[in-house]
Order: C-alpha cells, then sequence, then structure tokens
C-alpha cells in the first residue's frame, strides 16, 4: 500500500528537496501529535498563527455554527454578512486613530498586494519604498517588495519603481520623496531575524511620510494579534500608520487576512475604476467567524498581558552558554547560535526530542520561537530544557 508520505511527495506541490515530512494526525493547544500519538511542542505556532493554541474550543464552536448558517454567498463587498460587520467593528474599537475601515482578504500576501494598490491609488504616485531583508509574501507584487534578491531574480521583470532602505537607518530616510507613494515596512522584521526599530525609527519614518505625502504602510501580520505583547506593535511604538496589513493570527487557524485604512483613503477603491479590488474569497463568513472568536478570547481572556512576562521567562531558561544573543520581543524572538550548521543541527535535534522550531529566511544562523501565547510556565521550563540539550548535543 502506498504510504502518505509517498503520495505526498508525488502529489503535493513542494518548496523545497527537504521538507520536515512530519505527518501530524491532531493538534490541540500547544501540542502537534503525529501519527504514532508522538507529542511536538509548537514552537512557532504554524509561523505566527495560531496565537490561542490549536483548535480553540471557542473558535471551533464559531466556525461549525457559521458552517452550518452559510458559507460563501456572493464575491466580496456586495452582500451585508454579520460575521465581516461584527469583526471590522470589533478592530476599529482597539485600533489607534481613524484606522475605521477593513477590507478583507484571504492571506497576508494579498493584504499587501491591496495595500500597495491602495496607495498607488490615493497617492497618484508610482514610487514604492521597502526595506532590506524585508518579507512580504511571494504573490508578484509582495515578492517585488521583498527584501532579497536571491530569492526574487528567478521571477524577474517584478514591479517597477521600487527603492529599498535600510532598516533602523535614520539617514536612509532621506530617499523618501514627494515621488514616493508609499513605504512598506514591518513593524519589527521578521525574517531578518527579529529586528526591533530602534532610537524612535519609526516616529521619524512616520514625519517623513507626512513632509512628503507618502503614505505609511505597517505588516503586522507577524506581530499582530498579542504576539508581542500588545494587541498590534503600532501601539507599542506609539506610531499610526495610514494603512496596516494583518493576517496570520487573525483567524484562530483558518485563512484569513485584511488591509485597514482610513474611511477617506479606502474609499477610492470605489471610483476610476469602479471595482478597484475584487476578491472572491476574501471575507468567507467561516474564517471571519473564526477572526471574531479569536478577537473576542484575546480581549476577554488576558493572555495578552502576560506575554511579555512569557518572554521574559524564555530567556531566564535558554541559558546554554553557545546561545549569543536572544533578540525581540513577548513571544516573537529569536536565539543566535554560532552558524546555520548549528542551528540545522539544533532544529533536527529538537525534533526528534519533541519541539518544533524553525530557522529564519534571511538569517540562518538564528532559530525561531514564537509559540502558542497560551504556553504555560511548565511548558517554558519543558521547552527551554529541550532546547538546551538539543544545543548542547550540537557542538
Amino acid at each position: 500500500m502506498i504510504s502518505q508520505r509517498q503520495l505526498f511527495l508525488e502529489h503535493v506541490g513542494q518548496t523545497s528537496d527537504f521538507p520536515l515530512e512530519i505527518e501530524i494526525e491532531r493538534a490541540k493547544g500547544i501540542y502537534l501529535f503525529d501519527k504514532n500519538n508522538k507529542p511536538y511542542i509548537d514552537l512557532i505556532s504554524g509561523v505566527s498563527v495560531s496565537n490561542i493554541g490549536h483548535l480553540h474550543d471557542k473558535v471551533v464552536e464559531a466556525v461549525k455554527k457559521q458552517a452550518e448558517t452559510y458559507m460563501h454567498l456572493m464575491v466580496y463587498g456586495e452582500y451585508i454578512q454579520s460575521p465581516q460587520v461584527v469583526f471590522a467593528e470589533k478592530i476599529s474599537k482597539i485600533l489607534p486613530g481613524e484606522l475605521n475601515s477593513t477590507y478583507f482578504v484571504n492571506s497576508g500576501s494579498e493584504a499587501i498586494e491591496g495595500a500597495l494598490k491602495l496607495a498607488k491609488r490615493y497617492t497618484g504616485r508610482t514610487e514604492i519604498i521597502s526595506f532590506n531583508n524585508a518579507y512580504h509574501g511571494s504573490t508578484h507584487g509582495a515578492l517585488s517588495v521583498m527584501g532579497n534578491e536571491e530569492f526574487k531574480n528567478s521571477f524577474r521583470p517584478l514591479l517597477p519603481d521600487i527603492k529599498f532602505l535600510t532598516f533602523n537607518s535614520e539617514q536612509d530616510l532621506e530617499k523618501i520623496s514627494n515621488k514616493t507613494a508609499c513605504v512598506l515596512v514591518e513593524s519589527i522584521q521578521g525574517e531578518a531575524g527579529i529586528r526591533i526599530p530602534e532610537d524612535n525609527f519609526l516616529k521619524k519614518l512616520r514625519k517623513k511620510c507626512d513632509e512628503t505625502g507618502a503614505l505609511l504602510i505597517f505588516d503586522e501580520i507577524q506581530t499582530g494579534f498579542g504576539r508581542i505583547g500588545s494587541f498590534f506593535a503600532l501601539m507599542e511604538f506609539d506610531v499610526i500608520p495610514d494603512i496596516m496589513t494583518i493576517a496570520k493570527g487573525m483567524g484562530g487557524g483558518m485563512p484569513i487576512g485584511a488591509f485597514i485604512s482610513t474611511n477617506e483613503i479606502m474609499s477610492c477603491l470605489k471610483t476610476n475604476p469602479i471595482l478597484g479590488h475584487i476578491t472572491t474569497f476574501g471575507g468567507h463568513p467561516v474564517s471571519c467567524a473564526a477572526a471574531v472568536a479569536t478577537l473576542d478570547v484575546l480581549t476577554n481572556e488576558n493572555i495578552i498581558s502576560d506575554v511579555k512576562r512569557k518572554g521574559e521567562l524564555f530567556r531566564k531558561y535558554l541559558t546554554h552558554p553557545q546561545i549569543k544573543e536572544i533578540r525581540g520581543m513577548g513571544l516573537f524572538m529569536a536565539v543566535e547560535l554560532k552558524d546555520f550548521t548549528q542551528v540545522k543541527k539544533v532544529i533536527d535535534l529538537s525534533i526528534k526530542n519533541g519541539l518544533i522550531t524553525d530557522w529564519f529566511l534571511f538569517h540562518d544562523s538564528a532559530f525561531r520561537i514564537a509559540p502558542p501565547l497560551i504556553i504555560t510556565d511548565d511548558e517554558i521550563i519543558k521547552a527551554c530544557n529541550i532546547l538546551n540539550e538539543s544545543i548542547e548535543s550540537s557542538i
């Protein structure tokens, strides 16, 4: 009989020659379970997706209830659908300023695509500025603003009129001009190995955008929904963008994303041309119901308020002398080791010992810590013990 592994390799499109190939049967809380019922601590949350844990009861209940009510009805924006309306209202009450108009899509990459189109349409400008080592997704537009040439070269030509600045370089901000439609920035750079803005960099960026009329877009796709200890990183840095993008932790495990702006800016997609942005499945009612449930859990269960303390607990118990640095905020961290060879060994050993971690696309000498926010103190200590042992065995 052909195994699931063989069918996976033969019939499921692959992204590398070395997938992890862990055959997961089920998931709950912070754990994944393979076909032999072996548990794995999920220390990456499906890459910052399962913020409230896998298969949260309230998300499952919301999904079941909505699926029994209605699923897809019509292309986005034509019908009034309660799950969309409820989420949009709730998120507008959480966000500062006039960020009160939500356009629903299916993923983070799609949110970036919509945000870029919105900025160009509103400003009438074409120049887009991003940052070196930025990651915003893999669709053509998102790939165009990716700050890594190796991942882009095989797919050129991409979008024209793109410039790249160095993150945390105040001097580079002078390259923003009255020709710039928008500046797209991760509030904390993720795939660069968790890089925090320094010396009020985001405030200085906001000021320069105001001076030139460029729109400021925050990519909160990884940092959103409590990951760093605030609902969104923009609250931590006290900067309000013109547009923000969200996804990943938004749907409690269901596929969903959005770009959010002011009513004034968003309204320009209605004319010249009409239907300036269209999606069939964006804002799918089942995904939106899951997002509403996720938002309610994060709001009502005091999960976010404990995130920073839990992050410090990781720092306290990750004590191996081979660790060069731990960067990050809350439960969004990079643990720096000697080189990729050691990181790969630690990842493989950790998986063998029942823990899943991963490296970063543009920084391969560190591994990722981004567990579900519901992880307990005892589970953090257990995870740190496994990592310390794996690091020791990697030497």
